[in-house]
Formats: C-alpha cells, structure tokens, sequence
C-alpha cells in the first residue's frame, strides 16, 4: 500500500485510464502550441485482427480531437516493406505506426526495424531499445534530443506516476527505489521493457511468463547505472505476487486470472490485456484498480509524435557538401 492511503473492505478506488490520459493530453497540447506545423502521423494495417483495427480508429480519433493529423493507409502484407521505405523518406509525414500482428513471426520483428528511427513513433526501433534497456535518456551526448519509449511500458509508467506509486522525493531516476513490482508477460515489445524500465527506476521487479521468474533490479541499493537480470529457479506467481506493492498484467488469454487470494493487501492492480487478468473479486483486496489503459496508450502515441518532431527541430542542421566532379 502507499504512502497515505488507508484501506477498509470497500475502500478500493478503480481509475479510468480516461483520467490518467486528460492530464497527459494537456502535456501534449501545450508542446503543440510551440510547432509551426501539424503534425501527420501516417498508420499502415495490412490484417484483419479486429483489434488493430479498432486501434487504428481509436488513433484516428484521439488525433483528429488533438490537433495532429492522421491518414490510415490499407495495403497487402506482401507489400508492407516497400510502403514504410517508401514513407521513411516522405518529408511530409512526421511518424509512422504499423498495427501488428502481420505474419504473426520473426518476420514481424523485422518489419519494425525498417521504419526509419526518425519516425518510429512505437519507440521500437534498435536504437531506442538500446537506450531504454541501458537505462540511457538521450540519444545524443548534448542531451538535445530525447529517446522515445514503447508506447504500452510509456503509459503503465505514466499511470503509476498518476497514482504517485513514484516517490517524488527521490531523485528523478530512482523514484521507484522501495517498491516491489510483479509484472506477468514478457513479451519483446511490452512485457520485457516494461520491467526494464521499472528496475532502472529503481524497482524490484519480478518478470513472469510460462517459462518461469526473472528478477530485474540495479542491484543492492540501486548502485548500478541499469538493471540486471537474475533467473529466480522454481519460483512462480504464488512466490512474488505476495511481495508486490504492484501487479501488473498482460496476458492475452482469456483464461488467466491472477488469484485475488495471492495479492498483498492494498496492493495496486494494473491490467493492460485485452482480457481481464485478474478475477472478479481483486477489488476486496486491491487499494487501487487499474481494469484498462488503452486511452492512455493512444496519449502516450501523440506525445511520441510530437517528441519526433522536437526532435527533428533540435537536429543541427546538416552540412552542405559539394557537388562531385
């Protein structure tokens, strides 16, 4: 439980990702007002996943209210690799998103490499991936341009922000340092970061998935620059959960469900699955629910839209060379 929270049987407080993204979107539109241009984020969905397409409409709303642009543009699979390339040098888009899955294989984490780092508004390219798991801010050494994040980690950080799970005593990049955090999925573009980037923040961290517990923390107190990975051999929810101040969620099956009995009294409960990954009574024991964080997510998009073009803006301007003879 928080600082300053107390808890009785009927006590727990669910929070929609709604109020969570209000305060963000002031955030964003307050750096929109120092553009001198719109920003157009071009989205490219080559399925049928109705889930990337409602994504995709939701982004086209959530822009379309906020002052950016949005043009969604269908293709075939097969021809996905040429159109992004083809977007990467179109200096009249600002960022590109992709609505995965597209093959459903490695071939998919190909593709997200292709979109060029300047406009890989999902924050998942090599080079941002690299920064966040070595726990860097910047990507360059003025410390003019910052690095993105991936947009699902960004906003579960941003909620726990939200509900001052950050300790805003501490210095900023060790304000998680104290909490104990279990976070179940551990997928490359979500669950594996997320964890990342709540240990270099200074949290114990438990990663969980099928294949068992990893603890992710920067050593006894938080001494190291970025985190390290330590497996936790036979252990499984039943041993962390009970230890966390914090459980977060992401399993897309609709069969799974974090038993309530496990969970620390007044522990705060984020779900970010499609699903609901925790049963039906987490409020009796949970000081905090989170059951959703979409509209956040779409936020924490617009806000790496616009970190894009900050960045751009920041970039000296490149040198002209002289014409070979």
């Amino acid at each position: 439980m928080m600082e300053g929270q107390t808890k009785t049987a009927s006590s727990c407080k669910v929070v929609s990702a709604a109020s969570v993204a209000k305060e963000l979107l002031a955030e964003v539109k307050q750096g929109l007002l120092k553009l001198d241009k719109t920003a157009l984020l071009v989205g490219f969905l080559a399925n049928n996943d109705p889930a990337a397409r409602k994504y995709a409409e939701w982004t086209d709303r959530t822009c379309q209210e906020n002052g950016f642009k949005f043009e969604l543009r269908e293709v075939d699979r097969e021809e996905l690799e040429s159109r992004i390339l083809a977007a990467n040098t179109d200096d009249g888009l600002d960022g590109i998103i992709v609505y995965y899955p597209i093959f459903g294989n490695r071939q998919d984490q190909y593709l997200q490499q292709v979109t060029d780092v300047s406009k890989d508004v999902e924050g998942l390219s090599h080079r941002y991936i690299f920064k966040l798991y070595h726990n860097e801010r910047f990507l360059d050494e003025q410390m003019t341009q910052k690095s993105l994040l991936p947009c699902t980690p960004l906003a579960v950080l941003k909620i726990l922000d939200y509900l001052r799970v950050y300790n805003s005593i501490l210095p900023y990049g060790n304000r998680l340092f104290g909490r104990s955090i279990t976070v179940v999925n551990r997928s490359e573009t979500v669950g594996r970061p997320l964890a990342a980037l709540l240990a270099n923040d200074g949290a114990c961290v438990y990663s969980v998935d099928v294949t068992g517990v990893q603890q992710f923390t920067r050593g006894t107190g938080i001494k190291k620059s970025k985190h390290e990975v330590v497996e936790k051999k036979g252990w499984s929810l039943a041993d962390c959960v009970p230890l966390s101040d914090v459980v977060i969620s992401g399993v897309p099956g609709d069969s799974f469900k974090i038993p309530t009995k496990l969970l620390r009294e007044g522990a705060v409960c984020i779900n970010f699955s499609t699903e609901k990954n925790f049963e039906a009574d987490v409020k009796d024991k949970a000081s905090i629910y989170v059951p959703a964080i979409g509209k956040v997510t779409i936020v924490v998009l617009l806000r790496n839209l616009l970190r894009l073009v900050q960045n751009r803006q920041a970039r000296p301007p490149s040198l002209v060379q002289e014409p070979e003879v």
